[in-house]
């Protein structure tokens, strides 16, 4: 399938998606957000990250920052905090590069690894759009996280890319259906930055901008 560009879904939202469904939809569907020490320390590394203009080159190494992606297969746009690009001679020829190289994707997170796969995916969902535009294969990443100043080492395996495209799809279906997950209330909301959006507590609640003016509407006539 091929989707049309009006319909491409943000690629950093895989992330979102695969920690919470509802957290997902509050924020691209129904456009909800608010800011928390972990939000605003994240968008603080990631501004240090995106300078577009920025272009290293050490030896056989090339660093391309905040590098605009997008596959029309996927329905997805965003942007990679940086690609590495290694000359090798087994790669594949770059525009306005001399050689062949291979590419390697590297996301920057704060905080440490953690135990769900949310990263992984993010950063998977990066390597098959960067092979749509290439049209090459990319076989590893790295995900960098600011408290442990640690790359972790990302293998992109055939489970691993069936289990991303089947969450970009089921992303796709939602935001077809501007569907709003109810809540399932779980030990993670207590540090989402949704929290008081989201409204946990109230786990019948289905849309909250429908709540909203529920309650706005009953303000009103009282």
């Amino acid at each position: 399938m091929i989707y049309p560009e009006d319909e491409y879904l943000m690629l950093s939202g895989i992330q979102h998606f695969a920690f919470c469904r509802r957290q997902w939809a509050l924020i691209h569907i129904e456009q909800q957000w608010e800011e928390n020490l972990r939000t605003t320390d994240g968008h603080l590394m990631h501004e240090r990250v995106h300078d577009a203009s920025v272009r290293e080159k050490r030896g056989d190494l090339v660093t391309t920052r905040a590098m605009a992606v997008s596959s029309a297969r996927l329905g997805l746009s965003g942007e990679c905090d940086a690609v590495e690009f290694h000359r090798d001679p087994k790669g594949i020829p770059v525009f306005g590069m001399g050689g062949t190289y291979r590419i390697v994707p590297v996301e920057y997170k704060r905080g440490s690894p953690k135990e769900d796969d949310c990263d992984v995916l993010q950063l998977t969902a990066q390597a098959l759009c960067l092979e749509d535009m290439l049209c090459c294969e990319i076989r590893e990443g790295f995900l960098y996280y600011g408290e442990t100043h640690h790359r972790t080492r990302v293998v992109f395996d055939a489970a691993l890319r069936e289990r991303t495209e089947s969450i970009i799809r089921e992303m796709h279906e939602l935001y077809r259906r501007h569907h709003t997950p109810a809540v399932k209330r779980r030990k993670a909301c207590n540090a989402c930055s949704l929290k008081e959006i989201c409204l946990p507590g109230l786990e019948k609640t289905g849309k909250v901008s429908a709540y909203l003016r529920e309650m706005l509407h009953g303000e009103g006539s009282s």
